[in-house]
């Protein structure tokens, strides 16, 4: 059993990480193809995370904690295929922050929606695909996590974006898909205590963006 969990988990993680790859050849390709299609776009994107993850457990059997949400910001490129339907791949770098009871929990982390997207009204559109997850990098209160389920995960995307000309606003929510947690060791009066924390997020995303 644990043999084949092994394997389940590299084989997700080659999944993920060839997907991720895959993703950002096409955001380059869109890139480069952009100013000849109609429609069509590429630029730089923006803004502030207001986020929460999951529930953390001080130790095996003790009540979880819930997280306060707190801001994170986000930064990254775009590409666009289409108008009135598009396709919107993104790469973007994330950090986000999570409040408990006795810590913070830091998380970076690398995003690649694949959205796709239609107006409904004017220079209004709604969008929604899932977004493709690398974790870069995780801390809690001052400790270095290195034991994550899986740093390569998929969540979910989708909202409501106002377009004007060059100038982009979009409000979104993501959610993780399924559970990814995250186990450290930490020292209470002498002895050791497994804790672990669910990095899954769960949180509202404001982006500013501008098409070149």
């Amino acid at each position: 059993m644990k043999i084949s969990k092994k394997l389940y988990a590299l084989l997700i993680d080659s999944v993920m990480s060839k997907s991720l790859v895959i993703s950002t050849v096409l955001l380059t390709v869109f890139c480069f193809s952009a100013h000849a299609q109609k429609g069509s776009s590429f630029g730089f994107k923006g803004g502030l995370n207001y986020n929460a993850n999951g529930d953390y457990f001080e130790a095996i059997g003790d009540n979880a904690q819930n997280p306060d949400r707190n801001i994170g910001y986000h930064i990254g490129v775009f590409g666009k295929i289409g108008n009135d339907l598009y396709f919107r791949p993104e790469l973007v770098y994330t950090s986000t922050k999570s409040d408990y009871e006795s810590a913070v929990f830091d998380m970076k982390k690398i995003d690649a929606p694949l959205l796709v997207g239609f107006k409904i009204i004017g220079p209004v559109s709604v969008f929604g695909g899932p977004s493709l997850q690398y974790i870069l990098d995780t801390e809690f209160e001052g400790i270095t996590i290195d034991a994550i389920d899986n740093e390569f995960s998929v969540g979910l995307n989708f909202g409501i974006g106002l377009n004007l000309n060059k100038i982009g606003i979009d409000l979104r929510y993501e959610r993780g898909f399924s559970d990814n947690e995250a186990s450290f060791i930490s020292n209470n009066l002498g002895e050791d205590i497994v804790s672990r924390i669910d990095t899954r997020p769960d949180q509202l995303i404001l982006s500013l963006s501008i098409a070149l």
